[in-house]
C-alpha cells in the first residue's frame, strides 16, 4: 500500500460527549480501558500496510499528540513509516481554523502532493472498529471508482442520525442525504472515503472557491456533489462498527466489550489493535473480589465487586466497594461501601465510603443538556471527589475538579449538573 496516503481527521471537540472531550480531543477519550479511541484508526491503518499517514489535530490535542509520539507503538517511525501530527496554524493568508472536515484537508493539500500517492484514504478518528483496508482500496480500483465510500447499514429508525446513501446494483452512489428525518436507505457513511488523488484535490479546491456557500464537509458538500457528475461507490462494510459521538454510544461500545461472544475482538491476532505506554503490572484481585462480565486492565487492585464494567489501569475499587454496568477511566479509587451503578468514571476520580453514584430507577434527563445526557448515565469529571456518604442520582454530570462544590452537598437528584466556580491548571493536563 504505498501508493496510499492516509489522513486521520481527529480535530473536533466532541461536544455530544460532555465533560469526557471538555478538556481533551474526543479521539483521545480512554476506550476499553486501556486504549484511545485513535488507537483504532491508527492500528488499521498499520494492519492496511499503509506506511504514510497523517493525523489532522485542532481542538485540545496535547493529550492526543502525547499519546502518538513518533508513531512508534504503531510501526510508523522510520524513513519508510511515518506519522505526521498538522495543526492549524495562523501566519499565511491562506491559513486558519479548520472550517470543516473537507477544508481541514484541503489546508494540508501539499502534504498529498508531497506524498505522490495514488489513492487518499480519509478516516474519521473517533469510530471503534477493527479492519484493514486492503479490501476497500482493491474494491475501488476495480469499480474504476472517483471516490469511494464506506457503508454500514442500520435500522432505518437510527439512520437520521447520520448521511444517508441509496445504491444501485452495481454498488454506485444514486442519492446522499446528510440526517435526513424520513431515511429512504438504511445505509450510512462511516466518514471513510477513499480519492483518487487527483479529483479530490480538484474536488477540495472547488469547495474552498464557494466560501461561505459551504460548509467545507465531505458528508455535507464534497459527496452531495460529487455522485452526480463522478463514480462513486459505496462499499458495504459488514463487520462492528460504532460511531461512539455521544455519551450512551460511548457507553454501548463499552458494554459490548462485556458479551459472551463480543463482535469486536481486542485481541485479534490478524488485526492487532495497538496502544502507546509500555507493558504494565498485571491487575490484583483480592480474597473477597467478585468480578462478573467484565473487563479488567493491568495495574487494576479489585477487592470489591464489579459486575458488567471496564476497569481502566490503575484503579482500585475496595473491599465492600460494588461497581455495575459502568466505565472506570485510569487511577479511579472507589472506597468501601460506595456503589457504583451506571455510570462513567473520568480519570483520577475518587468515590468516598458509602457515597452512592447512580441512584434511582427514574430517568430523567439532564436539565442542563438533555439532548446529550439523557440515557441514565452519570459522568462525573476527571480528578472530582466525590465525599462520603453523598448521594448522585441518573443523568447527572459533575464537572471536572469538581472538590469543594460537593461539600456541602447531601444528594445530587437525578438529572443535575455541578462545575468547579474556576477551573483548575491541572485538568489540561
Amino acid at each position: 500500500m504505498q501508493n496510499v496516503l492516509a489522513m486521520i481527521l481527529a480535530g473536533g471537540q466532541g461536544d455530544r460527549l460532555s465533560i469526557l472531550s471538555e478538556q481533551r480531543a474526543k479521539p483521545a477519550v480512554v476506550f476499553g480501558g486501556h486504549y484511545r479511541i485513535i488507537d483504532f484508526a491508527l492500528s488499521n491503518v498499520a494492519n492496511s500496510g499503509i506506511d504514510k499517514v497523517a493525523v489532522l489535530t485542532q481542538y485540545r490535542p496535547r493529550s492526543l499528540v502525547n499519546h502518538i509520539g513518533s508513531g512508534r507503538s504503531w510501526g510508523f517511525d522510520n524513513l519508510d513509516n511515518f506519522v505526521q501530527i498538522l495543526q492549524p496554524y495562523l501566519g499565511r493568508a491562506d491559513m486558519d481554523w479548520y472550517s470543516g472536515t473537507a477544508d481541514a484537508v484541503y489546508q494540508n493539500l501539499y502534504v498529498i502532493e508531497e506524498s505522490r500517492a495514488r489513492e487518499v484514504l480519509i478516516l474519521a478518528g473517533d469510530h471503534i472498529y477493527l479492519t484493514s483496508y486492503r479490501n476497500m482500496i482493491a474494491y475501488h480500483r476495480s469499480q474504476g471508482a472517483d471516490a469511494t465510500v464506506a457503508v454500514y447499514s442500520v435500522p432505518r429508525e437510527e439512520a437520521h442520525r447520520f448521511g444517508v446513501l441509496d445504491l444501485d446494483q452495481t454498488g454506485r452512489v444514486i442519492d446522499f442525504q446528510e440526517k435526513p428525518p424520513n431515511p429512504r436507505a438504511p445505509w450510512v457513511s462511516m466518514g471513510v472515503y477513499v480519492f483518487n488523488k487527483d479529483v479530490l484535490v480538484e474536488q477540495l479546491q472547488a469547495d474552498a472557491d464557494e466560501g461561505d456557500g459551504s460548509k467545507h464537509d465531505f458528508g455535507r458538500n464534497i459527496i452531495p456533489r460529487m455522485y452526480q457528475t463522478h463514480r462513486v461507490f459505496g462499499y458495504q462494510y459488514q463487520d462492528y462498527w460504532r460511531d461512539v459521538g455521544t455519551v450512551e454510544s460511548y457507553w454501548q461500545a463499552n458494554m459490548d466489550l462485556l458479551s459472551p461472544n463480543p463482535s469486536l475482538h481486542l485481541e485479534d491476532p490478524d488485526l492487532r489493535l495497538r496502544t502507546a505506554g509500555s507493558i504494565q503490572a498485571p491487575a490484583r484481585f483480592g480474597p473477597n473480589a467478585v468480578i462478573c462480565s467484565s473487563m479488567v486492565s493491568p495495574e487494576a487492585r479489585v477487592y470489591g465487586e464489579v459486575t458488567r464494567s471496564v476497569i481502566s489501569p490503575g484503579v482500585v475499587v475496595e473491599e465492600g466497594a460494588i461497581v455495575r454496568d459502568s466505565v472506570i477511566q485510569h487511577r479511579c479509587i472507589i472506597r468501601s461501601g460506595a456503589v457504583v451503578d451506571r455510570c462513567i468514571l473520568d480519570k483520577e476520580v475518587t468515590v468516598g465510603s458509602g457515597a452512592v453514584v447512580g441512584e434511582g430507577n427514574e430517568n430523567i434527563p439532564n436539565r442542563e443538556r438533555p439532548d446529550i445526557v439523557n440515557a441514565g448515565i452519570t459522568i462525573v469529571g476527571k480528578r472530582v471527589s466525590v465525599p462520603a456518604g453523598l448521594h448522585v442520582g441518573r443523568n447527572v454530570v459533575i464537572g471536572p475538579g469538581v472538590a469543594e462544590e460537593l461539600m456541602e452537598v447531601g444528594h445530587l437528584e437525578s438529572g443535575a449538573s455541578i462545575h468547579p466556580t474556576t477551573m483548575p491548571l491541572h485538568l489540561f493536563v
